[in-house]
C-alpha cells in the first residue's frame, strides 16, 4: 500500500471549497455507488472535511449541504486549531490519552510488580515498577503489537475467506513497523501491516487489508486494481478518507 496519503486519487474522490463570511471552508467530496440518499459530512481531527454524496450528485447541490452545515463544521475546525495549539508531546503519564480502534482512552500508569498493560473501565492500564517514559512506552507498545497480531490475523483470514483468488490459502502476512505506509505486498505475495493501524477504527482496518488483498491479484493501481476494491468494498473511498484523516495523530508516538 502507499504512503498514508499519497496514492494517485482516484475519479470518486473531489476537492471543492465554499466561502462562509470571511473564511473558506476546503472539503474532499467521496462519490460513494452505495449511498442512496443523504450527504454526510465528517470534519477529521486533522482538520480536513469529508464529504460523502451519492455518486451522481451535483456539484451545486453538495455545496449547499456544505453550507447548510458550514457553521457546525466551522466550530469543529476551531476546536481542532485549539486542541493542536495545546497539544505537548508525550510523556506516557497518567492522564494522557492514545488510539486503540478508534477510540481514545486514557492512559493510567501505576506501579505494579507484575509488569503488563490492561484495558480497565475505559482506560489503558499499565502496571510496572518501572514509571519511566521510555519503559511505559515500550509496554504499551508491546501490548499494541500483541493485539495487531490477533486483530488483524482474525480479519485477513475471514476476508481472504470471501475472495476468490484467496480463498483456498490464507495470504502470509507480517507485522512492520513503517513511517509512510499503512501496509505493502512483496512480489512474492507476503503483507507487511503497519502495527500502528491498530489504533484505527475497525473499517478502517478493513480497507487497508483488502487493499494489500486486491494486491495478490493486480500488483499495481491500475484500473482493475480500483474495480477489485469498489467491487469488494464500495465504500473504500470514504474508508481511506476517513484514515487519511487521523493518520498524523495515529503515528504520533
Amino acid at each position: 500500500m502507499d504512503e498514508y496519503k499519497v496514492h494517485p486519487i482516484p475519479l470518486s474522490i473531489d476537492h471543492q471549497c465554499i466561502n462562509y463570511g470571511n473564511q473558506v471552508i476546503h472539503y474532499q467530496v467521496c462519490y460513494l455507488s452505495d449511498r442512496k440518499h443523504n450527504v454526510a459530512i465528517h470534519v477529521h481531527p486533522n482538520g480536513s472535511v469529508q464529504v460523502d454524496v451519492p455518486e451522481h450528485t451535483a456539484a451545486v447541490d453538495i455545496k449547499k449541504a456544505v453550507l447548510k452545515r458550514a457553521r457546525w463544521v466551522i466550530k469543529h475546525l476551531s476546536q481542532i486549531d485549539e486542541q493542536k495549539r495545546h497539544t505537548l508531546p508525550r510523556e506516557y503519564v497518567s492522564g494522557e490519552t492514545h488510539f486503540y480502534l478508534g477510540r481514545r482512552y486514557q492512559l493510567k500508569v501505576i506501579d505494579h510488580e507484575a509488569e503488563l498493560v490492561k484495558m480497565l473501565g475505559g482506560k489503558l492500564v499499565i502496571h510496572s515498577q518501572d514509571k519511566s517514559a521510555a519503559h511505559a512506552k515500550a509496554l504499551l507498545w508491546l501490548w499494541y503489537r500483541n493485539r495487531s497480531e490477533k486483530v488483524f490475523g482474525k480479519r485477513l483470514n475471514a476476508m481472504a475467506a470471501e475472495l476468490p483468488w484467496t480463498r483456498k490459502k490464507a495470504p502470509r502476512w507480517k507485522l512492520l513497523k513503517m513511517k509512510k505506509q499503512w501496509g505493502s505486498c512483496s512480489p512474492k505475495g507476503l503483507l507487511s501491516i503497519n502495527p500502528h493501524l491498530i489504533k484505527a477504527p475497525r473499517d478502517c482496518i478493513d480497507y487497508v487489508l483488502l487493499h494489500e488483498l486486491c494486491h495478490l491479484q493486480e500488483h499495481n493501481h491500475s484500473k482493475q486494481f480500483y474495480k477489485l476494491l469498489d467491487r469488494h468494498m464500495p465504500d473504500w473511498t470514504s474508508r481511506k478518507a476517513k484514515l487519511d484523516g487521523m493518520a498524523e495523530l495515529l503515528i504520533n508516538e
